[in-house]
């Protein structure tokens, strides 16, 4: 949901943030090109900020092991389930820590989860509003990408340094040269799902990825987002020096399908399930398929959420394979908020800017009942008598 914001405070801070940009223009408008461009500004190099902002030996274990998780869970290896929760999006580091504190306390008594947090800093946006962390940190209309570059690699070290595995959504093909190194998983999202930039930067990722369906509830936009993406690539793209360069890539085999429901109505119920298996496994793949508690699935209301994963849930338990993981929208305090006209210092701390996010208490309580699930489904394969649909 977009972020408000006073139509004359906008305008305002418009036209004061020009300035800067209209210093970097030199032949911008002239002849035919840049007609509508108001100028250009420095970037920050990936390799200068991960020079600035290093992770620690223990961050780097953290992602790794948490990779190696993830891809063992997709190809069917782990019989565990892969949990993505934490913020719909990061507005306030010191929130996202406390998060994460509680989330780190949490994760030994999960016995039967690979618990990934939430660490989304940028934002598709249906039309427009606020676009993350890095593209807007002060949330003011200020634009300082550099400063959301910095402070948000910075958090991520942190967080990684911290023991707790994080992912994202892979929106722009720039971004990931500054935070790739510190993600054990990533999305495309249902807007950017049928996008051929999107497919290839995957194919490249280092980390397992899944496709959401689209906004219309299609599958097939996932599954073939899922084939080309793991098949190799060449591109255009930037080095960690912030070259423009062709890039070659291997391909992604841990690929997988985001269930997130649609226009048409939620998908996560057995019959979707068994669909969705149906199709990926045609496609070649061993049926992975996590359900995305929220979005379509929810009905966009935070509070159907605890009811997906029950659903989910109660599939684990009658022996469903083709379930490898959830998506569950989360805070400190549960809803969301509009920026205020006072500004984000005027915000309630632990409650969303943009998605509705069930609050800490719900959560544990999911991520428990999750894990009864899973370590239920896991005594069913060692009785045989689980269920999956074979590629």
């Amino acid at each position: 949901m977009p972020v408000s914001t006073r139509p004359s405070v906008r305008r305002n801070l418009t036209r004061a943030n020009t300035t800067p940009f209209l210093a970097m223009q030199s032949s911008a408008a002239c002849g035919n090109d840049d007609r509508r461009i108001v100028g250009y500004m420095p970037l920050i190099g990936p390799a200068l900020l991960r020079h600035q902002a290093p992770m620690s030996e223990f961050g780097i274990e953290t992602v790794r092991n948490a990779r190696l998780d993830a891809a063992r869970i997709v190809q069917g290896i782990d019989g565990r389930i892969l949990v993505i929760v934490g913020p719909c999006s990061i507005h306030d580091p010191e929130l996202a820590v406390h998060y994460a504190e509680k989330l780190r306390d949490i994760i030994p008594e999960l016995e039967g989860l690979v618990v990934i947090m939430r660490a989304y800093f940028e934002k598709p946006r249906t039309t427009v509003g606020w676009k993350g962390f890095i593209n807007d940190p002060d949330i003011d209309g200020s634009f300082d990408i550099n400063k959301g570059l910095k402070h948000g690699r910075e958090l991520l070290v942190k967080l990684t340094d911290m023991g707790v595995p994080l992912g994202t959504e892979l929106l722009d093909t720039i971004t990931p040269q500054y935070m790739g190194d510190t993600m054990s998983w990533g999305a495309i999202g249902a807007r950017t799902t049928e996008s051929q930039l999107h497919r290839e930067l995957a194919s490249g990722a280092s980390f397992p990825v899944g496709f959401k369906n689209g906004t219309d509830g299609s599958l097939q936009v996932a599954t073939d987002g899922m084939r080309s993406a793991s098949h190799e690539h060449t591109f255009l793209g930037i080095t960690e020096q912030g070259l423009a360069a062709i890039v070659k890539t291997n391909g992604n085999e841990d690929v997988h399908v985001i269930l997130r429901g649609g226009n048409g109505g939620p998908n996560y119920g057995p019959e979707h399930i068994f669909k969705a298996a149906t199709m990926v496994s045609k496609a070649g793949f061993t049926p992975a398929i996590i359900v995305d508690c929220s979005h379509g699935n929810s009905k966009k209301d935070y509070r159907n959420q605890p009811k997906v994963l029950e659903s989910v849930s109660e599939q684990l338990e009658g022996g469903e394979l083709s379930i490898v993981g959830v998506m569950i929208e989360s805070n400190i305090n549960e809803g969301r908020q509009d920026v205020p006209p006072e500004g984000p210092t005027a915000l309630k701390y632990g409650v969303s800017i943009t998605d509705g996010c069930v609050d800490w208490e719900t959560t544990a309580s999911m991520l428990r009942r999750l894990n009864q699930a899973s370590l239920k489904r896991m005594d069913l394969v060692r009785s045989g008598k689980s269920k999956r649909i074979q590629a």
